[in-house]
């Protein structure tokens, strides 16, 4: 990944933008740039997004678990998150078309997963 601080490429500025308006509707989310580089989504101090660049193109990458992260990997359209797949982490695969509505369910689902009990039966209870 990228060790520069801001998104350069058409490409990752539009990942950007698509995953701000997903997590818009989502309740006290905060992205920062870490020490990376890569712009990350958090609730509650806790990661559940991922966004990085590199010389092949923008990535992705999200909070699952190993049963979900499995069926995902067998799809062909992700791959194991270096470093963090152990932990269940998904990423998207550089450089390949992203089926927004599918990926948006997904990160909605790393919140999910990351949030506390709390913020998740808020944000179920606003869904219904």
């Amino acid at each position: 990944m990228d060790h520069n601080k801001s998104k350069k490429s058409k490409q990752g500025t539009e990942m950007l933008e698509n995953v701000r308006r997903i997590c818009s509707s989502l309740l006290e989310v905060e992205e920062i740039i870490d020490g990376f580089g890569h712009t990350t989504f958090k609730v509650k101090g806790k990661s559940f997004i991922m966004m990085g660049e590199n010389e092949d193109g923008a990535g992705l990458s999200f909070k699952s678990d190993r049963e979900n992260q499995e069926i995902l990997l067998q799809q062909g359209r992700f791959i194991k998150t270096p470093y963090i797949g152990q932990h269940g982490w998904v990423s998207t695969k550089t450089g390949e078309p992203i089926e927004w509505d599918e990926l948006g369910e997904l990160l909605k689902e790393a919140y999910l997963r990351a949030a506390p009990k709390r913020l998740v039966k808020q944000l179920l209870s606003e869904s219904y």
